[in-house]
């Protein structure tokens, strides 16, 4: 869908035809644009977001001893993932 609208923009038609044809927020047509423009480019960088706070063999931890203890609270949860590692 990214590759179309910028197809279409290339083409002349407004940001406002092509928001309403995709019922898109003019905020979202337009940052795809600069960033095309800027970059020549419409994919994401990898790393984008907050980084995560757990590891893979911790969520997996997590979710072993929440299904043990279904009544345990995030406290409690954290404060054993604390103690196991």
């Amino acid at each position: 869908m990214r590759w179309r609208i910028v197809g279409r923009l290339e083409a002349g038609q407004s940001q406002v035809q092509i928001c309403r044809e995709f019922n898109l927020t003019p905020s979202v047509v337009c940052n795809l644009w600069k960033q095309f423009e800027n970059t020549g480019s419409i994919e994401r960088k990898p790393g984008q977001g907050r980084p995560r706070a757990t590891t893979a063999t911790e969520d997996r931890y997590l979710s072993v001893i929440a299904r043990r203890n279904r009544g345990a609270a995030a406290s409690q949860l954290s404060c054993d993932l604390y103690a196991f590692t």
